[in-house]
Formats: structure tokens, sequence, C-alpha cells
């Protein structure tokens, strides 16, 4: 390619728009720039839209056995800002699907009335370089996927005062909640 290109945005296809528009102006801060002929235009950010709704009746729920896009996931700046949200998130009755320690990302996965899932992270790396090199280490290669870990604990760690960098780690998630199943399971 002669240029490198930057993600615009998502289309779904929804057969309860009104849910859906609400739930993703509730999740990403976000706001409609457009609505009508059976579309919706959301953005967060500077682009005209980032998620798309196109209402199409009588669609069926997605299921676990369904082939489409497993999630989407959007990065945060820091481990504060994506603490910060999820509060927000829980004022508003909206909670994590599956918080996740990857170890390369520390994540909260949320899913959206229709069954889809959206990842909202942190990188736990300054750099790419440094995410790359754990992703080639003996961690994740025994485990790419991680370990679940409990987001109020890391909230209650962090304004303890808890290093961020100690809390973006598999080992913090496995000492505070190694009761939890592996995110896998189910």
């Amino acid at each position: 390619m002669t240029s490198t290109p930057k993600f615009a945005h998502v289309v779904f296809q929804t057969s309860q728009p009104d849910a859906m528009r609400a739930w993703y102006c509730a999740l990403l801060g976000a706001h409609v720039v457009y609505e009508g002929h059976g579309l919706t235009f959301i953005t967060f950010d500077e682009e005209h839209h980032r998620i798309a709704l196109a209402h199409i009746p009588d669609l069926e729920r997605k299921s676990a056995r369904t082939a489409l896009v497993n999630h989407v996931a959007y990065t945060f700046d820091s481990l504060d800002e994506l603490l910060e949200r999820y509060l927000e998130l829980l004022s508003q009755g909206i909670e994590p699907w599956k918080p996740v320690q990857h170890g390369v990302t520390t994540s909260l996965y949320y899913e959206d009335p229709d069954g889809n899932h959206v990842e909202l992270q942190v990188d736990n790396f300054a750099t790419a370089d440094e995410a790359t090199a754990y992703m080639r280490g003996a961690e994740y290669d025994a485990d790419p996927i991680g370990v679940r870990y409990r987001p109020e604990l890391m909230v209650e760690a962090r304004r303890a005062g808890t290093p961020a960098a100690e809390l973006q780690t598999r080992a913090w998630a496995l000492r505070t909640s190694p009761e939890l199943p592996h995110p896998m399971a189910d």
C-alpha cells in the first residue's frame, strides 16, 4: 500500500436501534451526528462518525456461535482514564461483561444490547516495541488470552496509591482474583 489507513468506523445491523444508540452513546460518551432513514451515525471525536447503526427489522441477537466480528476495541491514554470510564458506566448501570488482563493490555469487555462485544483498554507498555517484545515472550506464549480480574479491586488499589504499572500486570490480577475462571471458560 502507498499509504497507511486509519480506522474510520464500524457499522452494526440491529433491530433495536433506540437501545443500541443509547448504549453506545453511554459507553463511549458519544453523540448522534445524524439519524434518519433507518440509519444512525454516532461519534465521540473529530471523525464525522465512528459507529453506524442500520435498522433492519426482525434480526436475531448475536450468539457465541455466530460467525461475525468478535469485538471492536477502544484505547484510553491511561489506566486512570479507563477506570474513570468504568465508574461512569457503572453509575449508568452498564457493567463489564468480562474484565481481562491480557498482559499487553488491561481490558474491560462490554456487551451491547444485540450481543456484540466492545473492548475498552489501556496499553500496558509505553511503546509498541515493548508490547511486541512482551508478546514474543514466555508469559504471553503460555497464554495469549490472559486472566480475569476484578475492576473494583483495581479501583480500590489505585485509590490507595498502588502504582498503575503494578496494577497493569497479570501478576496483580492473579494475586487479587485467583478464583476467577479463565476468560475463555464461558
